[in-house]
């Protein structure tokens, strides 16, 4: 029993471990929908933090033609105690939603109006600031391009971007500005667009913004949506 139990040990700590590496920086991104009529936009993001190892989930409800929050449509839950070993975090989440469900329904959004998916970049490999997709389904093309910027260094570092975004369909080309150049973020070194989707009445359309956001020696993955009405 005494051998069982010492060589259990090393493989809790390196769980844990890899916990505090990889799981407590990289947030899970989750689509939860939109209203019937496109006008608004659900998601979420949920992690483990690397400091404690305490679950954490934001919830985030959008206005798209706004391409903004809808009033309190920015939550934060985190927990209260560390997950186990090989446990997500996906218990935020859970909590999240079923703590938010009347303002998510107050905003007309049904989970079963997911979006359709227009482009996924890959996990591994590179990708460069303009990406090309196609709706297949409607004959649309698109053309993005995310265009950062950046000022100061270290602790000083502040970053903004936008997105000059064409649509090409048998009417012709339309030219489209997505994002908030004016805003600054701190301590964000990176952007790349990690998803795009649109509602299935193919009136709305949220691109997905992977964000690094530096924290000392680590860096952690956050997400956040640019929305656009067409």
């Amino acid at each position: 029993m005494f051998k069982m139990k010492k060589n259990l040990f090393p493989l809790a700590f390196l769980l844990f471990t890899g916990l505090n590496l990889w799981a407590g920086d990289i947030a899970t991104f989750v689509d939860l929908g939109f209203s019937r009529d496109g006008n608004t936009y659900v998601f979420a993001q949920y992690g483990v933090r690397s400091t404690n190892l305490r679950p954490w989930a934001d919830l985030f409800i959008v206005d798209v033609p706004a391409n903004n929050f809808v009033s309190g449509g920015r939550i934060n839950f985190l927990g209260d105690r560390a997950i186990n070993a090989g446990q997500d975090g996906s218990s935020a989440l859970y909590q999240i939603i079923s703590n938010n469900t009347p303002i998510i329904e107050r905003n007309n959004v049904n989970f079963d109006t997911l979006g359709k998916p227009l482009f996924l970049a890959l996990d591994h490999g590179t990708q460069g600031d303009t990406i090309e997709f196609r709706d297949f389904e409607n004959n649309i093309t698109y053309r993005a391009t995310l265009i950062p910027s950046f000022e100061g260094q270290g602790e000083n570092l502040r970053s903004s971007f936008h997105i000059n975004l064409e649509r090409t369909n048998r009417d012709g080309t339309r030219n489209f500005t997505v994002g908030t150049p004016h805003l600054r973020r701190p301590m964000i070194e990176s952007y790349r667009i990690r998803q795009v989707m649109v509602n299935p009445q193919n009136t709305s359309m949220i691109l997905v913004i992977e964000m690094r956001q530096r924290e000392g020696e680590s860096v952690n993955v956050r997400y956040m949506v640019e929305a656009l009405r067409f």
